[in-house]
This record gives C-alpha cells, sequence and structure tokens, in this order.
C-alpha cells in the first residue's frame, strides 16, 4: 500500500517538494517504474511524449492496432494510468496478457522521477516548444526532463525526434538507441500537400509510403500525427506493414477538443472546440490549419509563461490572424493579449471581454453564414475552468444554447 500511496501522491508534488524527496535517500518509484516493473516484457511498451499532439498521436496508434486486430492498451497520461494495465497482470499473472502492446503518453512531469524499469520499446518526442516552464525554468531543462525518456534504451530500441530542434539534440547526445527523424531520413517525411508520408526505417533502409488521403479528421497536422504514429507501430516490430497501415487511415478519430467540430447552426456558423490549445504553438497550427476559411477566434484564459521574456507572445499569432473575420479576448489575460495584438499590427477587428460566456455571445454577433467559430485559446483554463476538458465542453454547451436560442 505504501507504494500505492507514493505513485499516487506523484503528480501532488510541485518542483520544490519533488526535489527534497529524491534527496531524502529514500526509495522514491514513479507510477511509470512501478508498472513497468511488473508488465511482463512480452508486452511491449510503445511511450509519447512532446509539447503538443501526445494524445493524438497516442489515441491514433491505439486505433490502428485495434483495427488490425492487435489488443493494445492506451494510457498513461492520458486516462487510464499505465499501473492499471500492471494490476492486470497481477491479479492475472497465469493467464495470457490482455493485451499484446501498452501505448502511453508521457508527460515531462512524469518524467521527473529517474526511472530504473521503464524502458519502451519505441519512444517519441513529438516536439519542443515553450510551455511548462514555470516548473521546468529554461528549454534546456524542458527538453532534458523530455528525454529522461530514452534513458534505458538500447540499439534494438528505437526513438522518434523532431529534425532540427537544437535543445533535444543536446539532451540526446550521447545516446545510444536507434534514431530516426520527424521530417528527415531515417524516420519519417511528410507531404501535406500530396498527402503522403514517406518512411524509411533505421536499420532496414527501405522507403515506404503511406497515403494520407483518405483521413477524415481537420487539420493538416493530423497528417503528421498520423505519420508518427504509423511510423512508431513499424518500430515496434509486430508484424503490421505499411500496407496494413493504410487501411487504418480512414477509421482515425481525434480525441475530444482538438479542432473537434461541434455543429453547424441554424445561421450556417460552423463551431469548432479546440480547447486542448493551452499554448501559443498549438493555437498557432491551428490557425494556420484554417487558412482559407473566415473564422471568429476566442483567444484568452490563463496565458503561460516563455522563458523570461517580457513579452506573452501572442504577437506571433498575428500574421495567421489577419486572415480572419474577427478576435475575441477573454479571461484573465484577455486584456494583455488585446494589447499585443492591437499594438503590433493586427489588422482585423479585435474585441476584449471578460469571460467565455461573454466572448461566446460577441462571437455569435459577429459571424456570419459561412464563417466559423473557434475556441482555440492559447492558454491554461485554471482562470475560469477545471481543466481544458471542463473548458470545452462550456464551450460546446454555449454552442448548442446559440444553435436552440436562434430558432
Amino acid at each position: 500500500m505504501w507504494m500505492l500511496w507514493l505513485f499516487l501522491l506523484e503528480f501532488q508534488l510541485k518542483a520544490t517538494g519533488l526535489a527534497c524527496l529524491l534527496q531524502s535517500g529514500k526509495r522514491v518509484m514513479s507510477e511509470l517504474d512501478f508498472a513497468a516493473q511488473v508488465i511482463p516484457r512480452s508486452i511491449k511498451i510503445l511511450a509519447v511524449t512532446g509539447t503538443n499532439g501526445k494524445s493524438t498521436v497516442v489515441t491514433f496508434v491505439g486505433q490502428m492496432l485495434n483495427h488490425l486486430g492487435i489488443e493494445a492498451f492506451v494510457g498513461g497520461n492520458l486516462g487510464n494510468p499505465l499501473s492499471e494495465a500492471a494490476f492486470h497482470c497481477i491479479a492475472l499473472p497465469s493467464s495470457k496478457p490482455k493485451f499484446q502492446v501498452a501505448v502511453v503518453e508521457v508527460s515531462s512531469y512524469q518524467m521527473e522521477i529517474p526511472n530504473k524499469y521503464f524502458c519502451p520499446t519505441v519512444s517519441v518526442v513529438l516536439n519542443l516548444t515553450p510551455d511548462h516552464l514555470e516548473r521546468h525554468k529554461t528549454m534546456k531543462n524542458y527538453a532534458l526532463t523530455k528525454c529522461h525518456l530514452f534513458s534505458h534504451m538500447v540499439n534494438t530500441k528505437l526513438g522518434l525526434l523532431p529534425f532540427g530542434n537544437q535543445h533535444l539534440n543536446e539532451a540526446i547526445k550521447g545516446h545510444r538507441f536507434n534514431l530516426a527523424w520527424i521530417g528527415a531520413f531515417p524516420g519519417v517525411k511528410i507531404d501535406t500537400e500530396a498527402k503522403t508520408a514517406s518512411f524509411e526505417v533505421p536499420a532496414v533502409g527501405v522507403v515506404s509510403q503511406l497515403q494520407l488521403h483518405n483521413m477524415k479528421v481537420m487539420g493538416r497536422h493530423n497528417y503528421h500525427n498520423a505519420a508518427v504514429a504509423a511510423l512508431s507501430v513499424l518500430g515496434l516490430d509486430i508484424g503490421v506493414d505499411v500496407e496494413a497501415l493504410n487501411s487504418t487511415i480512414e477509421i482515425l478519430r481525434t480525441p475530444p477538443h482538438r479542432m473537434q467540430i461541434v455543429h453547424r447552426d441554424i445561421q450556417g456558423v460552423t463551431w469548432v472546440d479546440d480547447s486542448k490549445a493551452t499554448n501559443l504553438e498549438a493555437t498557432c497550427t491551428g490557425l494556420m490549419d484554417l487558412k482559407g476559411h473566415k473564422c471568429v477566434i476566442l483567444l484568452g484564459g490563463q496565458a503561460k509563461v516563455l522563458n523570461g521574456q517580457e513579452s506573452n507572445g501572442f504577437e506571433k499569432l498575428i500574421e495567421p490572424l489577419n486572415h480572419h473575420r474577427c478576435v475575441i479576448t477573454f479571461g484573465y489575460s484577455g486584456v494583455l493579449i488585446w494589447k499585443t495584438l492591437v499594438n503590433n499590427g493586427l489588422s482585423i477587428p479585435c474585441f476584449a471581454v471578460a469571460n467565455m460566456k461573454d466572448a461566446v455571445n460577441h462571437a455569435r454577433r459577429m459571424a456570419t453564414n459561412g464563417d466559423a467559430i473557434v475556441l482555440s485559446p492559447g492558454c491554461a483554463s485554471f482562470d475560469e475552468f477545471r481543466n481544458f476538458e471542463h473548458r470545452g465542453m462550456v464551450f460546446q454547451e454555449l454552442a448548442f444554447f446559440s444553435k436552440h436560442d436562434t430558432k
């Protein structure tokens, strides 16, 4: 029971408290390490981390495997903890494992406690952009923490990293695993115009192609997510080839609150919930995908610390925002975001309101037939909501209220 108490406490510890615990001389085991010690080695672990896109890639991998008849546990920082899979193995030690693969989302906070047993077959760092710097302080620290994922991986294991990220390149110096790149060979190159992804798996060298034409989900960035998911599955070496993976593309669905189309109302306005965009990079990616559409963009909440910069960073969004109908800012940082945008060359109307309900009401008045109202906040949600899921659900309720209210 003491071990259970320790790993349940893991997520409640602030950085200072965790440092004191690690220096106490007592044995500290992370939830991931506990689970990995228990889960049979016959079960392969695929771990995904990064600033943005983790949940989507983990979900895509699970959907691909299950569609191909391969039983997979999907969880970690997304949904059910890996220890749930471990408890199943403890409860039924003599039976055949319920799953062949464990697909795990891993956060940087989970990687702060050193691991001894957690050694995935495939580990992925999707990207690294400023986030959680109130905890990690610098991008160097953030990268080093993310790359703890590779600590015990050897040359029989596969690690995927984004090509050209200086902080990650420094963090993996001296690595011993097979390295593949997101954006270069060996690894995966994605052509969003042609809607294809080309793979070269390390130590194999064969280039094969994934067709992405049949994807049903919104956003070009999801071509990247699907391609990384597919290469990760190939890296597991479980008898799946690209031809089989091609058959899974059209069944892929993103988790909620990620460029999720809520509905189209009787005024001809489409409502889009991108509440998971809790940082600037995620919002910028979503906005770039929406070029060609006229949207009312809702930004706001609690802006994040940007590595000691004086600016809140929202000027980065001005170019993609200028393609849209208008911007409405709200919440704790709403006025500050409004000032940043209007003082740095935003050419479309911008309004600051108190909260998200006011933002939705104002958006309803601004949008016209054929427009979209898009919640892509670029901020944390804790000023007004429990988490980004709660924020997204409230937005959806307000959107549907709008639908019924306008009949």
